[in-house]
């Protein structure tokens, strides 16, 4: 789940999604931008309340798992994760030109890596997700139009679910409980 404490991460996103717009903002415009999504006055009023933040117990903590995903076609990669499921370009890697690209994409609380590396993850991987909002989920899917899936809302004893599988074999199940 994205918090305040991400601020900085969430500024350079928003930074570099405006900039595809070519509307430029300098860092701190952006930090203030955030600080205000998230109710704040200001941006140092927001860094005040990130180090106010109790340490984790025992010096422990965990954050949410990253899967990666492999994909082969980038361009496809775009179309599903972009497109239809309305994820969010947040960065992408390549160690040179023509290397295998590495990115993150995310909505919401989700993050998920997609890599082009072969020794990063296998095709036919799954996914699990835990979500609200499956019915509105469900119905933003098929008004997207997406040629390749049609995916269905279904009923399990967990829960209502929605299951989509990529261009790579690789499938998510979403799940409201």
């Amino acid at each position: 789940m994205r918090t305040f404490n991400d601020a900085k991460a969430i500024a350079k996103s928003l930074r570099n999604a405006l900039d595809e717009k070519n509307i430029k903002i300098s860092h701190g415009e952006g930090l203030e931008l955030v600080a205000a999504g998230f109710g704040f006055d200001s941006w140092n009023v927001l860094a005040a309340k990130i180090a106010d933040e109790p340490a984790p117990k025992e010096g422990i903590s965990f954050g949410p798992a990253n899967p990666i995903l492999r994909i082969f076609d980038v361009s496809k990669a775009r179309e599903f994760y972009l497109d239809f499921l309305g994820f969010t370009l947040d960065w992408e890697h390549r160690f040179g030109d023509n290397f295998p690209l590495y990115c993150q994409v995310s909505r919401s609380d989700l993050t998920l890596h997609l890599s082009e590396h072969s020794g990063d993850a296998s095709p036919g991987a799954r996914v699990y997700v835990r979500m609200t909002g499956i019915e509105a989920f469900h119905k933003e899917l098929h008004s997207q139009d997406y040629r390749f899936m049609k995916p269905g809302l279904e009923e399990a004893p967990w829960g209502r679910e929605v299951t989509v599988t990529d261009p790579f074999s690789n499938r998510i199940t979403f799940c409201e409980s």
